[in-house]
């Protein structure tokens, strides 16, 4: 598990390992500029470049300075290069007057060291170009002489590395504030910031490498950051164990309750990923019309019509509804059954979700509801639940995931480029996989099935915010593999359901 910060909790974890557990601003800073150094030696031992080469000039190095302490981490970082060798120049901008304590000293230091300080780039091209600008801090729009260095910075040629975040990206947010630097790489110390993987930050961070510059977890001092990230370490401890002598029982049974007349490929996918996550059994509830295509194209699967939903409900150990049912009053009818099942945990994706907005009675009966639950809502649909545009959810979805996940008690996973796992009284999750070959029909019916697979699997947990934290894990990694198998373009929503049991054996394979 990684946490991901913003711009306070990382201000606040710095100031705390200074100033608490005593270890000095400038060992931090000297720690940042080593594991940047290590990563620019890294980078010309890899692209074939010698740092001493024999009648031919050394590699250089362009570093845009600011004046506070990012600036400090670049102003340090000169010095270690130009020990190895390496010509280095140092472009600062901002007042020298109003240079914070750590930059001075680091400027005072390059006074007994051959590296030259312009007041601009003096060519067009560069080995490596770093941005030291801004770090976390910025909270404002880059304008007047910053906007201008940014401007120029951009257009230089050269490997560009961005030190802790690209300047000019929001590090809560990842938006870009005026304009901001695009990095081949960034380096960012002690813990990852949101905006390095929120868009469109996440799009200036090029490859994202975290330093231990000695800012851990004993930074925290009692207060954790509110976010963070599944690894592919941490699935197989959340992975339901499998039973040597279990049968299909043992591995549970999922109803899914999912397709109306013309719409049995969303009862499909659904069943089809069910299975896929290692659900013993799977039973579909449609329409009488999608009997034959279903049982031809799934005939694993049981079937069943709306008139024999009852018996499925007794039946399952987890439901699954909402993919494909339509709004329709018989739709409504079957979301009040499971509604009013509690004992069985519940899965609720597209039209069930729908449904929710048009029959308030049905909001409120969820919000009473005892029994598990997840709910799936795309950002049209979580719009539609919180009465919001789908512009103001955009810029804190998790917020909103989380003040819905309260309202109704239920977990709720807040799907778009970036996917939330939001339920009272946890830390949001955010997974930082998948690709946008994803964004493709179908492919948020193979999540809900995966969660019923696995909800299914899991009858000791009673914890469905992990639950869902794997099920996301899993399907962006599932979409992962079918992008590298068949390209972004190529990805479709069977591809993924059928991938998932592949994403489970790999991850396995890996812990062993």
């Amino acid at each position: 598990m990684r946490y991901l910060v913003n711009a306070e909790e990382m201000q606040r974890m710095d100031r705390n390992t200074s100033e608490i557990l005593g270890i000095p601003g400038m060992v931090l800073m000297e720690r940042a500029s080593l594991a940047a150094r290590d990563r620019i030696l890294h980078w010309l031992k890899e692209s074939g470049y010698d740092l001493h080469p024999k009648g031919r000039p050394v590699p250089d190095v362009l570093i845009l300075a600011g004046v506070g302490n990012n600036g400090g981490d670049g102003l340090a970082l000169a010095r270690l290069l130009c020990e190895e060798g390496i010509d280095v120049s140092i472009w600062c901008v901002g007042e020298t007057s109003k240079a914070s304590a750590q930059w001075t000293k680091q400027r005072h230091i390059l006074e007994y060291y051959p590296v030259r300080f312009c007041e601009g780039p003096q060519k067009e091209h560069y080995t490596v170009l770093v941005d030291a600008l801004f770090g976390v801090g910025l909270s404002r729009e880059i304008t007047g002489e910053f906007a201008e260095a940014v401007d120029t910075f951009g257009v230089l040629d050269g490997y560009k590395i961005s030190l802790d975040i690209p300047s000019g990206i929001c590090s809560d947010t990842g938006a870009v504030l005026g304009c901001a630097v695009r990095a081949d790489e960034t380096v960012t110390f002690g813990f990852e910031k949101r905006g390095l993987y929120l868009f469109p930050g996440n799009d200036h961070a090029g490859r994202i490498t975290l330093a231990d510059i000695g800012i851990t977890d004993k930074a925290f001092c009692g207060q954790t950051p509110g976010m963070f990230c599944l690894d592919a370490e941490d699935i197989p401890n959340l992975l339901p164990k499998r039973q040597a002598d279990g049968n299909k029982g043992t591995f549970g049974k999922v109803l899914v309750i999912a397709g109306c007349k013309g719409m049995a490929g969303a009862a499909i996918l659904a069943a089809r990923a069910a299975y896929r996550s290692g659900a013993g059994m799977v039973r579909v509830v449609t329409d009488e019309s999608n009997r034959q295509i279903i049982q031809s194209a799934l005939p694993e699967a049981l079937f069943s019509t709306y008139e024999e939903l009852n018996a499925g409900i007794y039946w399952a150990d987890v439901l699954v509804i909402g993919p494909g049912i339509s709004q329709s009053d018989t739709a409504a009818e079957c979301m009040q059954k499971v509604i009013r099942t509690p004992e069985k945990p519940l899965v609720v994706d597209a039209d069930g979700l729908n449904l929710l907005v048009r029959y308030e009675n049905l909001k409120k009966q969820l919000a009473k509801r005892e029994g598990l639950c997840i709910l799936t809502p795309h950002m049209g649909e979580l719009a539609r639940l919180a009465d919001r545009q789908v512009e103001e959810l955009k810029k804190q979805t998790w917020e909103h995931c989380m003040k819905l996940a309260s309202q109704l008690q239920c977990v709720v996973v807040g799907k778009d480029a970036r996917t939330y796992v939001c339920a009272e009284n946890k830390t949001v999750c955010m997974n930082i996989y998948g690709n946008s070959g994803m964004a493709t029909a179908g492919s948020g019916d193979v999540l809900a099935g995966v969660l019923g697979g696995l909800m299914a699997q899991n009858k000791s947990l009673e914890d469905a915010f992990y639950i869902a934290c794997l099920g996301v894990y899993l399907h962006a990694a599932a979409g992962d593999l079918v992008a590298a198998q068949k390209g972004v373009h190529g990805c479709m929503a069977g591809d993924i359901a059928d991938a998932v049991s592949i994403a489970i054996r790999d991850t396995v394979r890996e812990s062993k």
